[in-house]
């Protein structure tokens, strides 16, 4: 018998598949998608992002867990999902990706969870479900990937409308020029608004390559991105007790100073950086459920 798990973040979709004794027979990554599928082209993203799990052949059961499912069960998205993975409905188990990760970093509990990757989240299953932030690229995500673009974007803009050029951050401004293939507003308009949220997260990086050659800008955009997950941090504690509080994403590897303020601003809480393999998690969840 055989079990696939899935990880699927607006950046990338890890998945793992396992056999009967817990043996891993392959795992890979495909395209981000999301679980926003309510139209065409998040449909289209949601099956590019699977249907290549279909080439490694029948599986017994699949646990998914991924990023904008909601945490009630949602039957059209399962209905999506099996028939992109080409598996009966009833074998497929989709849950919010936060409800993965926090298993994958508390299998026993004990313990919150902070995530900022291409979005950024407070979570917890320590004593009640509860979800801080995590309202979206649209909305908040504050301290994430596709925040400290969005921020830098719109700092940089502000400024060139101002004075015609991006004044003191013309570091940052090459940076992002070179990420989006222009320093014109129809680059950034394809970059942003002809994208999806896991290419804007991705244009983080050149922020804090700007921010690594001492763009004021920029480093000022690695604190406040620090200081915003700290506010999540601070949250879940003081609403759901005091635990320790696991945190993971890619943005922490970005720049140390975010590092630095979500420390500098988390006093007396707890702080962990476990690296889990949500997608193996997944695996074994799915093998749990459907052996």
């Amino acid at each position: 018998m055989r079990w696939l798990g899935v990880d699927m973040g607006g950046t990338a979709t890890r998945w793992a598949l396992v056999e009967t004794g817990g043996k891993v027979v392959s795992r890979g990554e495909t395209p981000g998608a999301s679980g926003l599928a309510f139209d065409a082209a998040g449909r289209a993203a949601l099956d590019a992002a699977l249907a290549p799990l279909r080439a490694q052949g029948p599986v017994d059961g699949a646990y998914l867990g991924v990023t904008g499912a909601g945490f009630a069960d949602d039957p059209d998205l399962r209905r999506l999902i099996a028939r992109a993975l080409g598996v009966p409905e009833e074998k497929a188990r989709v849950v919010n990706d936060m409800v993965l990760a926090w298993r994958a970093c508390w299998p026993k509990g004990g313990g919150h969870l902070l995530a900022s990757g291409t979005g950024s989240v407070g979570f917890t299953m320590q004593g009640e479900t509860l979800l801080i932030g995590g309202r979206g690229t649209l909305i908040d995500d504050a301290g994430s990937g596709a925040w400290i673009a969005l921020r830098a974007l719109d700092a940089l803009w502000r400024r060139i409308d101002e004075s015609g050029k991006p004044e003191g951050a013309e570091t940052l401004a090459r940076t992002l020029a070179a990420a989006m293939g222009g320093s014109d507003w129809e680059a950034t308009r394809r970059a942003v608004y002809g994208a999806d949220r896991g290419a804007i997260g991705r244009l983080a990086q050149p922020v804090a390559q700007a921010a690594m050659a001492g763009d004021p800008l920029a480093l000022d955009l690695m604190r406040r991105a620090g200081e915003e997950l700290a506010r999540l941090a601070r949250i879940l504690v003081a609403r759901a007790g005091a635990a320790p509080v696991a945190v993971i994403g890619g943005v922490l590897s970005l720049h140390p100073d975010i590092r630095a303020a979500l420390e500098a601003g988390t006093p007396g809480i707890a702080l962990c950086y476990p690296q889990p393999d949500a997608a193996l998690t997944a695996a074994r969840l799915a093998q749990e459920a459907f052996a």
